[in-house]
């Protein structure tokens, strides 16, 4: 854990080190280096992951030692040379950048690149170029399985073997291979090049010694018989079956003041937290469907500037971007704007806690390491979000509902709750829910009285001032139950204020049972 720490801050210090001097470096056509002391002795780097994301254009780079995962990732034209070996993600989310890793490159290389070229000298792990839809890829020695699953554009060349299932998935684009293939996946087919082809390859890679022979074979995708499938399931239930039932507090007069406010990311003066006016973190495609004329609407403006959203473009400075495998070359330009990033664990691949810690150092830097951070993954896997959110020190791990196990959201309500007390109590890490349904303030009041911090939702429409008027009638309804429930604060609502008000809902959720005031008895079996 120690060791862990260590390289984590030794990275970050790197990255603020070096990121003042690449404009400058850039404009005097000089080389940066790491794994060299200022006197020029060689000190060779030993893990540190995460480093110089998103090199800008005409940055020149070169690194020494062995390296962690996601090394200049989201490159916007920069360059940058390894004299050594890489972690996993090298070049993920690239964009521009040339990059050359001199020994081997672990898993995920050029993962979701969009522009530039990677060459990787002495062989790379598996899933070398998933989800890349443009630039090149240039291997020489053996690859894992899987390369170029699910690209729709680019070209990768491999000179040498390469692993099981290459090109499962792929849309479009190809892959090239001087060396063994075995039998492509469904989907993929395995052809000679045309002379043309290969004149062409050739005259793209630019050096003699990666050319490729005339008896080079090219995996494209190949037609497949499109079928509907079911689609995933869906929540079986909602919030409905749960009432909100007043404690031995008297109600407040209708005209009493409540706090509906909820901070993310407060870390005992750590970092920036950012306020929202209520426990709710909608989420929107674009934050250029937030903006209002004050000319217009004076009222409904004020409403949407002061609320936090969920975009994945376009964010405001207010807003979160969510991190998802289609945006990633976009980090530099969506985060340079942003206050705060949260990552759908769901559509990223999986990573070990080494991966995970570089793809937070090389994010955070873009946006800032005092941003808040949130992790976002589906109730199946609600103790391996938290475990992983609390070890990272996340500021929020967010449940998403709706994973296709097509559980109702009142039964989700005692998975969060055991997960959170288990791993996430004590730790700066709050607990959070995302639903399958635009949430109004009965469903935000209940959430909160099982112990949920904040509540993402998709909202119930994109016109501006329809999202004001929405985010209004929620404010106005949960303010009536705290004054009816006679509380003062969103904060003081605990789960004795809620009632299961069927049994159904009782015999999932362990809610006492209205009429029977108790859980049902199995609730209490072991």
């Amino acid at each position: 854990m120690a060791e862990s720490f260590e390289v984590v801050e030794r990275s970050i210090n790197i990255n603020d080190k070096l990121g003042p001097k690449l404009l400058a470096a850039a404009e005097q056509n000089a080389i940066l280096r790491i794994g060299w002391n200022p006197a020029g002795d060689k000190v060779p780097k030993n893990g540190e992951l995460g480093l110089c994301p998103a090199l800008p254009k005409g940055s020149r780079m070169r690194g020494l030692g062995v390296f962690g995962s996601w090394i200049a990732s989201y490159g916007q034209g920069g360059a940058f040379t390894i004299q050594g070996d890489a972690g996993s993600f090298l070049g993920a989310g690239n964009d521009g950048n040339t990059i050359l890793c001199e020994r081997m490159a672990g898993n995920h290389a050029g993962y979701a690149m969009r522009t530039g070229r990677i060459t990787i000298l002495d062989g790379v792990g598996n899933d070398a170029g998933g989800n890349m839809t443009g630039g090149l890829i240039v291997i020489r020695g053996s690859t894992g399985s899987r390369i170029g699953g699910g690209m729709s554009d680019g070209l990768i060349v491999v000179h040498g073997d390469v692993g099981s299932e290459p090109g499962s998935g792929m849309t479009g684009g190809r892959i090239v291979i001087n060396g063994r293939c075995p039998t492509p996946p469904s989907g993929v087919s395995l052809r000679p090049l045309a002379a043309k082809e290969v004149k062409e390859i050739n005259a793209l890679l630019g050096e003699a010694d990666l050319e490729i022979p005339k008896d080079a074979v090219c995996l494209t995708p190949s037609p497949t018989l499109n079928v509907e499938g079911r689609g995933d399931v869906v929540s079986s239930g909602d919030l409905t079956g749960i009432g909100l039932v007043p404690s031995d507090d008297h109600q407040l007069a209708n005209y009493s003041v409540t706090d509906t406010i909820a901070l993310i990311g407060e870390r005992k003066g750590k970092n920036t937290p950012i306020a929202l006016p209520l426990p709710l973190l909608p989420i929107v495609p674009s934050g250029k469907d937030l903006f209002i004329d004050k000319n217009e609407d004076a009222i409904a403006s004020n409403i949407l500037s002061q609320q936090p959203f969920i975009t994945l473009d376009s964010p405001r400075p207010i807003d979160i971007v969510m991190i998802n495998s289609e945006n990633l070359p976009d980090m530099p330009r969506l985060l340079s704007n942003a206050g705060g990033i949260a990552f759908d664990l769901d559509d990223l691949p999986a990573m070990n806690s080494e991966e995970m810690d570089g793809m937070l150092v090389a994010t955070t830097y873009l946006v800032g390491y005092s941003a808040p951070v949130i992790f976002i993954q589906g109730l199946g896997r609600i103790q391996s979000l938290h475990v992983r959110s609390s070890h990272h020190n996340t500021d929020l791990a967010v449940t998403r509902i709706e994973d296709g196990s097509g559980l109702p959201e009142s039964a989700s309500l005692p998975l969060i709750g055991r997960s959170s007390k288990s791993h996430l109590e004590g730790t700066v890490t709050q607990a959070g829910i995302l639903l399958g349904f635009s949430a109004d303030g009965h469903d935000l009041a209940i959430l909160k009285a099982s112990g949920i911090s904040v509540i993402c939702c998709e909202v119930p429409m994109v016109e501006a001032t329809d999202l004001a008027n929405w985010l209004s009638s929620i404010s106005t309804d949960i303010t009536a139950i705290l004054r009816r429930l006679g509380l003062s604060s969103i904060d003081e609502l605990k789960r004795t204020h809620l009632r299961a008000l069927d049994h159904e809902t009782a015999a999932v959720s362990g809610l006492r049972l209205a009429g029977y005031e108790r859980p049902l008895p199995h609730w209490f079996a072991r």
